[in-house]
């Protein structure tokens, strides 16, 4: 039986997300990868358990992560009923719905029959009577954007989810989503988006700024660039690799010479910082306060202890931010 860490809260730091009541650990655990029905169960029960001994209270996850498509879900509600249930108070366990899942017209994008419905199949794989945050994981151009929200706004009135979260939103729409919940009074904490050293696009959208001017937190998930910001890549393409052995997110074309060159030279900058290149790129993202969590996958739970370590040190001086920029973009 599974005892937790009694330590478990001593060293993890926790951020308000917004002007919400809510807070989050600033390392949080995402389910997207690793926890498929083709991966190892017991390896899944460590990852979990490593993360809650060392203070990750967040669990990551949406309604087609697998494969298959709603395996994470299943598998983590089994951990969860097995090993977790007495803690089930301290998790902050988290879905989405609005990519693919079913077939049909019903089964995709932002309609209130599919959110809804999405929802409801996602408490049954996990055994549990809510989630804490359900959010729309990408904007639907042809489903009105009050319809969306309405149904968000169901969601956390049926007690189905404590709160509301956006996926993928960028500035403008995310200020639109905003006030449309604000009228209807639904507590709206978090917008997830992509985001990392490689991939500022959150900056470029309006969205990091639209969340600090509606303090609403953002967490962040592909912190490492699918591998490319930690030491693995440094002398080329290992043979077991994730491009090697799963294609479905890291192609070989992105390890390009250039590429190479870049993560060289962030990699030097981290030594010099005493951290590790990954734990370097998180605490970038974490540097001024904006995003509340960055989100991490792992396959094994000595990559969850050391990248938890990025917290300790999320200050940069101008001069190592300006280098950062330079061999980045």
């Amino acid at each position: 039986m599974y005892t937790p860490n009694e330590s478990r809260y001593d060293t993890m730091p926790y951020v308000k997300c917004g002007n919400s009541g809510l807070k989050l650990p600033k390392i949080s655990l995402g389910l997207w990868h690793n926890f498929g029905s083709c991966f190892p169960y017991e390896n899944m029960k460590q990852l979990i358990f490593t993360a809650f001994d060392h203070g990750i209270t967040h669990f990551d996850l949406a309604n087609n992560y697998g494969p298959v498509y709603g395996s994470a879900e299943t598998n983590f509600g089994r951990i969860l009923q097995d090993d977790l249930a007495l803690y089930r108070d301290e998790l902050i366990i988290t879905t989405k719905a609005g990519y693919d899942m079913w077939p049909g017209p019903y089964g995709n994008w932002g309609s209130r029959k599919y959110l809804l419905a999405s929802l409801d199949q996602s408490l049954r794989r996990m055994g549990l009577e809510y989630v804490d945050i359900f959010y729309h994981h990408r904007p639907d151009p042809e489903t009105p954007l009050e319809e969306t929200m309405g149904a968000l706004a169901q969601a956390v009135r049926s007690g189905k989810a404590l709160y509301a979260g956006l996926s993928n939103y960028d500035g403008e729409r995310m200020r639109r989503a905003s006030a449309i919940l604000e009228d209807l009074r639904v507590p709206f904490v978090v917008n997830q988006n992509r985001y990392n050293i490689f991939d500022r696009g959150i900056e470029a959208n309006g969205l990091k700024q639209a969340a600090a001017e509606c303090r609403k937190g953002i967490v962040a998930f592909c912190p490492l660039a699918q591998g490319l910001l930690t030491d693995r890549y440094l002398n080329g393409i290992p043979a077991d690799s994730r491009i090697r052995t799963d294609g479905r997110f890291l192609k070989e074309s992105a390890v390009t010479e250039e590429k190479l060159a870049q993560i060289r030279a962030l990699n030097e900058i981290a030594r010099r910082r005493g951290q590790k290149l990954a734990q370097m790129a998180l605490a970038w993202i974490l540097r001024d306060g904006i995003t509340t969590s960055v989100i991490i996958g792992a396959s094994k739970p000595a990559q969850i202890i050391e990248n938890i370590a990025a917290v300790q040190n999320t200050a940069f001086t101008a001069e190592e931010l300006a280098a950062i920029d330079a061999c980045s973009l």
